[in-house]
């Protein structure tokens, strides 16, 4: 168990792989143990498209700004919100479809997070490395068109995932006592931690491989919430019947 403790809280993203292939029992194995993970209500509400196609693959690239690993990483995996496969149990048993609900976009959604989370704890325990990519949401209906992704289904985030040819510093997180409260929501005493936890940021970002911008995590996290973020994602997913009634 202190191994695995020890795995968890060395996670660091690489984006930078090895000419290795992943055996394909083996990435079977992987994302069988991500299926392994909760499920609300039983519903399973994730697809995973496998991406091979080199020309699919730059076009991704493409999407998240030219980030090349989607290319050179030995497996691209796409993890779908879906809820078009419980939709069709509903058809099948004579059921209405009440599939745009909030509830039920929050439902798949983080199904989505927990199965690719336990892919990604297995896929580390075997001495692979991976990289999230939130960016194929900065165009998702171009990655919906390319991967013929349809209705009541989504693209949430890929994943690179291949033999790490780099080892980068491990990001430090921010103090537990600000994210674990007891009771009540209290961050009355959360500025002074915060404040600290910065300069720890700071100096990971001065120091770590390649360099970095030596900029603070609040100053970081204010920059992202002070502008507009995708604001394409609300009429995208409207299209797709994600409609949040």
């Amino acid at each position: 168990m202190n191994d695995l403790i020890d795995l968890l809280k060395s996670h660091k993203s690489i984006r930078k792989f090895t000419d290795q292939p992943i055996d394909e029992a083996l990435l079977f194995d992987l994302l069988q143990a991500g299926q392994g993970a909760a499920t609300s209500s039983f519903l399973q509400g994730t697809t995973v498209i496998r991406v091979r196609n080199s020309e699919t693959r730059k076009a991704i690239a493409a999407v998240t700004g030219g980030q090349r690993y989607v290319e050179t990483a030995a497996e691209f995996l796409v993890f779908c919100a879906d809820l078009k496969r419980p939709g069709n149990c509903c058809r099948q048993y004579d059921q209405p479809f009440e599939g745009d609900y909030t509830e039920q976009f929050i439902i798949v959604t983080v199904d989505v997070a927990l199965m690719a989370q336990s892919m990604v704890a297995a896929a580390e325990a075997s001495g692979l490395g991976i990289c999230y990519i939130g960016a194929i949401r900065n165009d998702p209906q171009t990655v919906t068109d390319l991967l013929q992704i349809p209705k009541h289904v989504y693209p949430v985030f890929g994943v690179c995932l291949g033999y790490p040819d780099q080892d980068p510093e491990v990001k430090p997180r921010l103090p537990l006592s600000v994210v674990l409260k007891d009771e009540i929501y209290d961050d009355a005493a959360d500025g002074p931690l915060i404040e600290e936890y910065d300069k720890d940021i700071q100096a990971y970002y001065g120091t770590r491989t390649g360099g970095g911008h030596g900029t603070k995590w609040s100053e970081q996290v204010s920059s992202l919430l002070s502008g507009k973020s995708r604001p394409h994602m609300r009429e995208f997913l409207s299209g797709q019947g994600f409609t949040f009634k």
